[in-house]
């Protein structure tokens, strides 16, 4: 099939291995549904359908689904290798837009003309019941994607396999079930307790769907780039020197490589071997959910040495294997553990919600054909496929209809009823990436410039010597630090909370001290008044454990550069730096504590003016 996921030139690539070995009790016992089992039956040109208990697709209630939809060149890219002589990309922000931005008319209609389920796009097969691995159309165009395009290198023979998810966190939440039995406390024993390995600071909403089935979350320390392979707390560590009676040795590992939740590190090709080499040695499949892939960022380095008059670094090739995808775009980027996987144990997680939006609801996993197919299962019984509504538009815009389709549209009677529209296809697709890759470039450019300038507090004072009258003094004080994002949508700010004038004072209530959590917590609530009114995610929502929660998490800020415009981009971080040099010059003990017993009343009220959900924003 796919020159890229084959035998080439003689070699003979090895079978991926059996796996089986980590399912679930649950998972070796599911059956494909008998009912699924007809759908290759209803296929049939001419078969009279009397099995299915399916309603008439002429009785849906719409004729066509339309759309103005994005052309995919809107978004201008940034550079693939950008040069020390480039403008910043934030300097680019007013040809942000493409010239040739205009939007495109799309039309679904109620009946394509054509039997091929790979290619018929249309109302009556999307809101039809359907193979719970995704929408035909959309499922094939994917597969070709993934194997092609986005992995071309892995080096097990027939290749992967992918499967439609409701995006990122359902495709967790199968694999989970798939890998994982549930181990309750006081009722399991604790050697039979699962366990998952992760960085020190992780994506939280996966540690709250573990939590339930009693998986043990372990953390492994991390580096600038990602997860760390060797060394003290590392991930060999950890796994060799493993005591059994805690629990099982963890068989799991889960991962976000590219632009880290919420670290913003893009692991390397080196390191990504390194570590595949432990897990490979110590059996441990991988979970690497990378919604961030395509957000990485070759103008980070740059800037961020230009802007500390650091040497410029040398240009680095984040993909030196050996099969392209034919695109400079994808090329350039650092590659997915599938492209190293010589076992066959990476599950991989992909997303629709930052590409397209998070409303659609889609996703889709890449794996061994016979992990995907026990995922198959779990999906039959649950989820099944995502909304026909959300996966035929997607089709519609991306695929585009197909030459019966289109034949038949251009004979309509009126040009309102004819479709001009021909899809974006594979080029169309990458290109809208690369543009929305441009697109946050520029933010996270615009918010570091910022942010880099004002990250010291300056104080004068006068000289206590009398003969130093005539002399002014200059105090400069770091207020944080941070590393410029490699990838992803987020900063992850050092917060030197250590160098605040209240940093370990005595409280007044006797016994407390303002320590790290506290200035933390007061700072957050601080920020969102006015005249600052910015929100940022603190660290402590993505502790791997209370015992990082406790001594580290709490010096941490994640600030989101995606979610503002590029013109709110300046104001926010202006006014998070103002706020921040503001919040240093507080010297009352009693300030800090009056803002806490604030957060704490809202927080024993349930619900108060100003307060939110947080969850509903940290979602990503």
């Amino acid at each position: 099939m796919e020159a890229s996921n084959e035998s080439v030139a003689g070699v003979v690539k090895p079978l991926s291995k059996d796996m089986s070995h980590h399912y679930s009790d649950v998972t070796k016992a599911r059956a494909p549904s008998k009912m699924k089992e007809f759908y290759k039956y209803f296929q049939i040109p001419g078969i009279g359908q009397l099995a299915g208990g399916l309603p008439n697709a002429q009785l849906f209630p719409f004729d066509t689904l339309e759309a103005q939809t994005a052309r995919p060149d809107r978004w201008t890219p940034s550079p693939n290798y950008p040069g020390a002589d480039d403008l910043l990309s934030w300097q680019l922000a007013d040809t942000s837009i493409s010239e040739q931005a205009s939007a495109t008319h799309v039309v679904v209609p109620h009946d394509a003309p054509t039997s091929d389920i790979k290619k018929k796009i249309d109302l009556a097969t999307a809101l039809q019941y359907g193979q719970a691995d995704g929408y035909p159309p959309l499922l094939s165009f994917i597969r070709q994607f993934a194997r092609d395009v986005l992995h071309p290198n892995v080096p097990y023979e027939g290749g992967p396999e992918v499967i439609s998810t409701c995006g990122s966190t359902d495709g967790m939440s199968k694999t989970l079930e798939v890998f994982t039995n549930i181990w309750v406390e006081g009722k399991n024993d604790i050697r039979d307790r699962p366990g998952m390995v992760t960085e020190v600071f992780m994506y939280s909403n996966v540690h709250t769907q573990a939590q339930p089935r009693g998986v043990q979350v372990v953390p492994i320390e991390m580096d600038e780039e990602g997860m760390a392979p060797y060394g003290p707390g590392s991930l060999e560590d950890v796994l060799a020197n493993w005591d059994h009676e805690k629990g099982k040795r963890p068989h799991l590992m889960y991962t976000v490589t590219m632009g880290h939740n919420p670290t913003s590190g893009v692991l390397s090709l080196e390191r990504r071997k390194e570590l595949y080499s432990v897990c490979s040695k110590y059996d441990v499949i991988i979970v690497e959910d990378d919604p961030y892939w395509y957000l990485q960022y070759p103008s980070a380095e740059i800037e961020e040495a230009k802007a500390r008059n650091l040497p410029i670094p040398e240009p680095k090739v984040a993909n030196s294997l050996q099969n392209k995808s034919g695109y400079e775009y994808i090329d350039s980027l650092a590659p997915s553990f599938l492209n190293v996987d010589v076992d066959g144990r990476v599950v991989r997680l992909d997303t629709f919600s930052k590409t397209i939006a998070p409303g659609c609801r889609m996703g889709w996993i890449t794996t061994t054909p016979a992990i995907a197919e026990r995922l198959l299962r779990v999906s039959e019984s649950g989820t099944q496929q995502p909304s026909g509504f959300a996966q035929v538009v997607i089709a519609e815009t991306i695929i585009g209809p197909q030459p019966a389709a289109s034949a038949a549209l251009a004979a309509k009677p009126t040009k309102k009823e004819q479709l001009t529209f021909s899809g974006w296809k594979m080029d169309g697709w990458v290109r809208w990436l690369a543009g929305l890759r441009g697109q946050y470039e520029r933010r996270m450019n615009r918010m570091c410039r910022i942010l880099e300038e004002n990250a010291y507090q300056l104080k004068q004072s006068t000289p206590t010597r009398e003969q130093d009258a005539d002399w002014g003094v200059i105090t400069k004080t770091r207020l944080y630090d941070f590393r410029w994002p490699r990838g992803g949508m987020f900063l992850w700010v050092h917060m030197r909370f250590e160098t605040h004038p209240l940093w370990k004072a005595p409280g007044t209530r006797g016994g407390n001290v303002i320590d790290g959590v506290a200035l933390s917590t007061a700072l957050m609530a601080f920020l969102t008044r006015k005249p600052f009114l910015v929100l940022v995610s603190p660290g402590l929502l993505y502790s791997a454990t209370p015992d990082i929660r406790e001594k580290r998490a709490w010096a941490y800020f994640r600030l989101c550069f995606a979610a503002e415009s590029e013109e709110n981009i300046d104001a926010c971080s202006l006014r998070f730096s103002e706020g921040v040099q503001k919040f240093w010059r507080v010297k009352n003990v009693k300030e800090i504590e009056e803002i806490l017993d604030e957060i704490n009343v809202a927080r024993a009220r349930g619900a108060g003016e100003g307060v939110v959900n947080l969850g509903v924003w940290n979602g990503c």
